[in-house]
């Protein structure tokens, strides 16, 4: 009777081990939608496997890990994939890490993201994403690591972004993000992980601790004052010249007006 016992439990969790997550379907249903692979480089993506994609710790698809019959990592990176980032990766409500760098998907990073709250790294990087960092992203209280170097990324960095106190890793150099960098991530304080100023390079305008101060834009101080000093002293000897030249023509004038008045005058 006892083995019976064990081997119906072990039926039952292998079964439940291999049953698909609807979840984890309708994010990677949709992810492979929104991604275009012009490589060929995932063929296994298809419904069947998306419908059940692990069978306990044994994932079917390339890229995919499974955690107990569930998606807990994703790492698609350097397969030339294109197209966009499916708000629906949301719904891989298990998943610790996604790396989906050096690819070439454009559009935004979703806010859905703020889903994944067992997300403990996120990298992004080497991509072509556009819009702003989404501030939701301080939902996701795991994270350890956040890298989005190399993209089109613009707006300011969320001051949210540090509350994230597990942060142990931040890279947003080589965008278009503009303003001043968060003191919360620029300047941490106590025991928390500082970032250094190659994780913020690469931003035209954007400035603030650790990056060095910001280049005067067009002509410094110093010429700017040079050019009034200089204008002024050109004004004062034009000035001087004109008051010059006016009392020179002012004698000339009496001159004649006193050899007028001479001449008009009778000899005694």
């Amino acid at each position: 009777m006892g083995v019976w016992l064990v081997l119906l439990f072990a039926l039952l969790t292998c079964t439940n081990l291999s049953k698909s997550d609807p979840s984890d379907e309708a994010c990677l249903t949709h992810l492979s939608q929104s991604l275009k692979d012009p490589a060929n480089l995932l063929q296994n993506w298809t419904r069947s496997n998306f419908a059940s994609p692990c069978s306990g710790f044994t994932s079917y698809l390339p890229g995919a890990t499974c955690n107990n019959g569930r998606i807990y990592k994703l790492s698609l990176t350097s397969l030339s994939l294109q197209g966009s980032l499916s708000p629906y990766l949301a719904n891989c409500t298990n998943l610790q890490s996604l790396d989906l760098s050096s690819n070439q998907i454009t559009g935004p990073i979703p806010a859905d993201l703020q889903s994944l709250v067992n997300l403990a790294v996120l990298n992004l990087s080497s991509n072509r994403l556009e819009g702003e960092i989404p501030p939701q992203l301080a939902m996701c209280a795991y994270l350890n690591v956040i890298d989005l170097h190399d993209n089109f990324l613009s707006g300011q960095i969320p001051q949210q972004l540090g509350l994230l106190v597990r942060l142990s890793a931040f890279d947003v150099s080589n965008n278009k993000l503009s303003g001043p960098i968060p003191a919360s991530l620029g300047n941490r304080s106590g025991n928390l992980p500082r970032f250094n100023a190659t994780s913020f390079e690469g931003n035209k305008d954007l400035y603030g601790y650790p990056l060095p101060p910001m280049k005067a834009k067009g002509l410094s101080v110093l010429a700017i004052v040079g050019i009034g000093l200089g204008s002024g002293f050109a004004s004062l000897v034009l000035s001087f010249t004109g008051v010059c030249i006016w009392l020179k023509v002012t004698e000339q004038k009496m001159a004649l007006e006193e050899g007028k008045i001479s001449s008009l005058m009778p000899d005694y």
